[in-house]
């Protein structure tokens, strides 16, 4: 039993402190009927919707496919680490940070293994995990933040553009530098390069799945844009996942559901601490940009993000704050950690350089993207 509960801490670590803060708040808020009001059942419906869909397109070998087809266009290393960068970045505005990092990072390992040049993975890995986490802000479904901030708030489309365009638009460029000061080198064993992608597109009945994850896809963004209600569309993306592709319901990640119901019932009981609740608002409420910042280097932006929309109304300035902490830190964004554990299993003495290099790649984008939103905002 307590070799389970370090394994599940080891693994899940943000749940279990999830949980706790839950368990200890529910000492001084007693559980009673108030507590179902707490979750956002609409961002927790989402999420679960969203990652079906996505698992789906990612059993067709969606995302391998695409990533074939412009490698095919690749002229050189440095066209090659473009196409990849921007396929992280344009990607995850989509099917989300995780998801992406989970795809392309072993994907960018195994091509640049085929032709010998594992010696630019490491800067390489690192504008990865960067591009799919500062691309998904562009979108309400890039992440799970997004998702959640975008859901509670009253914001329309243009005011959320409004709120991430500027940045997302100075990230891709930041990207494009880092990657044009490298040296361009022809590619050798170009013709391997597609050797192992996914003919699951091929495989019959696959179209009419592909036809039923679009079908679904929209149904999920419809609910985004707030045209259709969660609770019909949540049915029928479990009734139709069922029937098309039951395994999928094992891809979905229950903890990071989990870990959302937790914080919401934490957040629930400090806002019913009338002392707590009035010294977070004084802490939050104006400083919405640097309070999210900080709080993502130490508890991650998803968390960050649940934990501060309690205590301000400023949900647009809040939505810049935690998607820019998602830099920083290795645990600022859990997608960058998919990054650095993708990297560390394949080179296990290269920890320390992938951490320095990291660090010091994420620090700088975040201190351009901070000065630029003290002077935006």
């Amino acid at each position: 039993m307590i070799g389970f509960i370090k394994d599940l801490f080891k693994k899940e670590t943000v749940f279990c402190a999830s949980l706790l803060l839950a368990v200890l708040s529910a000492f001084a808020i007693r559980p009673d009927r108030l507590y179902f009001t707490y979750p956002d059942y609409r961002t927790i419906s989402l999420l679960f919707c969203l990652m079906l869909v996505v698992s789906g397109f990612k059993s067709l070998g969606i995302f391998e496919f695409l990533g074939g087809y412009l490698l095919k266009r690749a002229g050189g290393l440095k066209t090659l680490s473009v196409f990849l960068v921007l396929l992280c970045f344009f990607s995850s505005m989509v099917i989300t940070n995780d998801v992406t990092l989970i795809t392309f990072v072993p994907f960018t390992m195994l091509i640049f293994k085929m032709i010998d040049r594992e010696d630019r993975l490491l800067k390489l890995t690192v504008l990865e995990a960067i591009a799919a986490n500062l691309g998904s802000m562009a979108t309400p479904i890039g992440n799970p933040q997004n998702l959640y901030l975008f859901s509670i708030s009253d914001l329309s489309m243009g005011e959320f553009f409004l709120a991430v365009l500027p940045y997302a638009g100075i990230s891709l460029l930041l990207l494009l530098g880092a990657l044009f000061i490298d040296r361009d080198e022809p590619i050798s064993a170009k013709a391997a390069i597609n050797a192992g992608v996914s003919a699951a597109l091929g495989e019959q009945g696959s179209v009419s799945r592909l036809a039923a994850y679009l079908f679904l896809l929209l149904l999920c963004l419809l609910v985004v844009f707030r045209v259709l209600s969660y609770l019909p569309v949540l049915i029928c993306v479990i009734l139709i996942t069922f029937f098309v592709n039951r395994s999928l319901f094992k891809s979905v990640d229950y903890f990071l559901l989990l870990t959302f119901l937790c914080f919401f019932i934490f957040i629930g009981n400090l806002k019913r601490i009338p002392e707590l609740n009035s010294l977070l608002m004084t802490l939050v409420g104006g400083h919405e940009l640097s309070s999210g910042i900080l709080a993502s280097q130490i508890i991650s932006n998803v968390p960050a993000a649940i934990l501060l929309s309690g205590f301000t109304d400023n949900i647009k300035v809040l939505i810049t704050a935690v998607n820019l902490g998602g830099l920083g830190t290795l645990i600022a964004s859990l997608a960058s950690l998919i990054a650095f554990k993708f990297y560390a299993a394949e080179y296990p003495q290269r920890k320390g350089s992938f951490l320095k290099s990291f660090t010091l790649w994420n620090l700088g984008f975040l201190l351009i993207l901070t000065a630029a939103a003290s002077i935006i905002i």
